[in-house]
Parts: C-alpha cells; structure tokens; sequence
C-alpha cells in the first residue's frame, strides 16, 4: 500500500452526512453539558463523604467534560464542509483532549467494572483495594498515563501533519501506513483490552448476583443495572467506531491503492457517523449514574422541587452500590 497522500482518493467534499454529524454533536454538546452538570453535585458529596466508586464516578464526569469542551471545535469543522480554519496547533490540541479524554473515561469504566466485580465476587480481600487514596491513585494512573501515550505519539508522529493539503484536521486519505499501525494499536489497547476485563467482570458478576441469596432483589437489580449500562455504552458508542477503525487500517496494509481508496469512499461516511455517535458516551454516562442510584435520583427530585437558587446539593444517600 502506498502511503503517498492521495486527495483523490476518497471525495469528501460536500458530503451530505455533515449535517447529520454537526446535530449529534450539538446534542451531544448541550445534552451532556446539562447532564454532568447536574450529577457532578451528587457526586461531589459522596466524594466528600469517603465512597470509592463517588471518586471512580467524579474522575469518568471530569473526563466527559473535557471531552464535550473539544465538540464545538468539531461543530464549527463540520459546518465548514470539513476546513479547520484554526491553524494545526489547534487541530493537534482538539485530537488530544478528543481521543485521551475518549480513552480515559474507556479505561475508568473498566476500573469501576473490576471495583464492582472484586466488591461482589471478594468482598472481604476487596477491602484492601478500596480505599479513597488507593481509588485516586488509580485514576490518576489511568489519566497519566493515557495523556502521556497520546502526548508521545503527537510528539513521535512528525512526518504526518495534522492537517492535510484541503485543511482537513486528522482526515488523511489514504491512511499513511504508520497511521495505520498506530491505529490498530490504539484500538487494541483502547477498545479490545478493555471489552476482555468488562467481559470477564461481568460473567464473575451476573454469576455471582445470580446464585446469591443474601442480595434482595432491589441490590440485584442495581448491580445489574450498572453491568447492563456500562454494557450499553461499549457497545453503542464505541464498538462501531473500533470496528470500523481495525477495517480501514487492516484494508490499508492489506490492500492495493485503488482497491483500498474504493473501500474508503463506501466507508467514510458509516465511519464518520460512528466517530460522532462515539461522543454520545458522555451523555450515556450520566444517565448511568441516575439509573443504578436511588441517592442521585431523590437529590435531583429535591433539587428541582425546591429549586435552583441555593444551587447546591446536600447528599444523604450513597451512590456506591451495596451488596
């Protein structure tokens, strides 16, 4: 495969998907913003209060912002027919808060997938690993050294430019090949590592929840609903991206240019759409947080009926599941 950039290779110009792109990011944007806004208080108290998953929860909401902040650079993109008009710092700023922040809450919804799965299947050696500094140790790993990652490919990834020839921010087509390879590896370390630990999590705790008789059925329906949730946003928001990910760049080393370049332009609109849905993660999250806890769904009914001018919430339930 050659890795010269071909413009003509795939004809994005005019695409009738940006209209399409730049409405999921916006709902996406207003959507999420509302949404972490709302559920960062509740969580911010249990924070407060010593409870594990309150840091796992507060760190995966700090994530998400951070990730919904970089959409109005996408929108304003999108509306402009793909032309980034803000120079390649910018375009090289927007990837790495868009693609770290992406992975990074990937990786803090694995850690509270095993913290559950440890809870349920060993409550008592658990114990040692749930503590507040042991929590926040982890998600300061995880942030570090997911930033890092990126920061090293950004700085390692010279002779491929931000921004192409048309202006196009991270849309080179074809793919340089070490784009390509650098692709399956983000995929795999991003997207299928993660899948195998969920996976694994979840057999350990649908087996467990099921064969128990010491849970009534309100704790049972909580675990699952928490399992089913993060289940939900892997498989909606960011198995379509991945997959389709791990096909353009396995296509790219595999297949001649013109055979690759067709593959692309029938592709290209599926894979943008499914890089715009991935965003939905963020709105998906803290809907997550209200279904498996009754303590944020009483605060947010307090909160609205009393109004919105003190502006704060004052948490006296657990968002923690309890086994």
């Amino acid at each position: 495969m050659n890795n010269t950039t071909n413009n003509t290779c795939v004809d994005i110009s005019n695409n009738p998907t940006c209209n399409l792109l730049m409405a999921i990011y916006i709902v996406a944007f207003v959507v999420g913003v509302v949404l972490n806004f709302i559920t960062l208080g509740p969580i911010v108290q249990q924070v407060r209060s010593h409870n594990v998953l309150g840091i796992y929860l507060l760190n995966v909401a700090i994530s998400d912002l951070l990730y919904i902040f970089t959409m109005p650079l996408w929108i304003n993109y999108y509306y402009n027919n793909h032309r980034w008009e803000m120079g390649p710092r910018a375009c090289q700023l927007a990837g790495f808060f868009f693609y770290s922040n992406m992975y990074i809450s990937t990786y803090l919804l694995c850690c509270i997938s095993v913290d559950r799965c440890l809870t349920i299947t060993y409550p008592l050696q658990a114990r040692a690993f749930r503590s507040p500094r042991y929590a926040w140790t982890v998600c300061g790993s995880v942030i570090l050294v997911v930033m890092i990652i990126h920061a090293l490919m950004l700085a390692l990834d010279k002779k491929n430019t931000p921004l192409d020839v048309n202006s196009r921010c991270y849309e080179h087509l074809p793919m340089p090949l070490e784009v390509a390879r650098m692709n399956l590896i983000r995929a795999s370390l991003g997207f299928l590592v993660p899948l195998l630990v969920l996976a694994s999590c979840y057999w350990q705790i649908f087996g467990k929840v099921h064969r128990s008789e010491s849970l009534d059925k309100q704790s049972k329906r909580k675990v699952q609903l928490l399992s089913m949730g993060v289940i939900i946003i892997f498989s909606v928001c960011f198995a379509p991206y991945h997959l389709l990910l791990i096909a353009r760049s396995m296509t790219n080393l595999w297949m001649n240019t013109e055979m690759y370049c067709a593959f692309e332009q029938h592709l290209y609109s599926y894979f943008s759409g499914a890089l715009a849905i991935s965003s939905l993660n963020s709105v998906m999250d803290p809907v997550l947080y209200v279904l498996v806890s009754n303590g944020v769904r009483e605060e947010l009914r307090v909160y609205f009926i009393r109004g919105k001018s003190k502006g704060t919430f004052k948490s006296q339930a657990t968002i923690e599941t309890k086994t």
